[in-house]
C-alpha cells in the first residue's frame, strides 16, 4: 500500500456525522495518550496531519481522514483519562462500542496498546469487545523506541499471553512513530484489506 495523499475532512461527534459515502473505514482505537495521532502521522508520512499532544484526551471526536480519495482513517477518542464531564465520556463509550460492533463500512480495527506497560483493564475490555466486530483487528504496540530489545520481546509476550487467555488470535505489530518501526507491516496489512 502506498499512501499518496491524506486529508482531514471532518470531526464527527455523533453517529449521523460519520461519513456516508460507503467508502471503507479503518479505525484506530486505544486509551488516551497511547499514540494514535502519532501513528496516523507515521502512516501518512506527515508530521502534523493529526494533532498530537502530551495532554491526554485531546481527540474528542471521530476524526475522519480521507486516504488516496479511496478510503477513510477514523481516529476514535481515547478511552480512559480525559478532562471532560463523565456524561460526555459515557457518550463517547456508547458511540465507540456501536461503531466497532455495528459499522457496516468498517474494514479493520487497529487497537493501540502502549508497549511500555501491561495492557490495562480497559485494553482487555476492548480486546474482548473486538470479538463481536465483523472487522478484523490488529494489536499495535506503540512507543517501542522507548524500550530495549529485551523489553520489546517481553512486551510482545505479555500481550500474546493476554490474547491467548482470551482465546483471541490476531496479529501483533510493534511500532514506533519516532523510528517508523512497523510502518511497512501495517501498510502491507492495509493493502491486503483495501481492494
Amino acid at each position: 500500500m502506498i499512501i499518496r495523499n491524506v486529508r482531514f475532512v471532518k470531526g464527527a461527534a455523533a453517529w449521523e456525522h460519520l461519513p456516508t459515502d460507503g467508502r471503507s473505514e479503518l479505525a484506530f482505537v486505544g486509551r488516551s495518550n497511547v499514540g494514535k495521532s502519532s501513528l496516523l502521522n507515521m502512516l501518512a508520512g506527515r508530521k502534523s496531519l493529526a494533532r498530537t499532544s502530551r495532554t491526554p484526551g485531546k481527540t474528542q471526536e471521530f476524526n475522519c481522514y480521507l486516504v488516496n480519495d479511496h478510503f477513510w482513517f477514523v481516529d476514535l477518542p481515547g478511552y480512559g483519562y480525559a478532562r471532560v464531564m463523565r456524561s460526555r465520556r459515557n457518550e463517547w463509550t456508547r458511540l465507540i462500542v456501536r461503531y466497532l460492533t455495528e459499522r457496516q463500512s468498517l474494514r479493520a480495527i487497529f487497537h493501540l496498546v502502549d508497549s511500555r506497560h501491561a495492557p490495562t483493564e480497559r485494553d482487555e475490555a476492548v480486546m474482548e469487545l473486538l470479538r463481536e466486530s465483523a472487522a478484523p483487528h490488529i494489536i499495535v504496540l506503540t512507543k517501542a523506541d522507548k524500550l530495549s530489545g529485551n523489553e520489546r520481546t517481553r512486551s510482545m509476550a505479555r500481550v500474546q499471553r493476554m490474547l491467548t487467555g482470551l482465546a483471541i488470535e490476531t496479529p501483533v505489530v510493534v511500532t514506533s512513530a519516532k523510528t517508523k518501526r512497523g510502518r511497512e507491516d501495517l501498510l502491507a496489512w492495509i493493502g491486503d484489506l483495501i481492494p
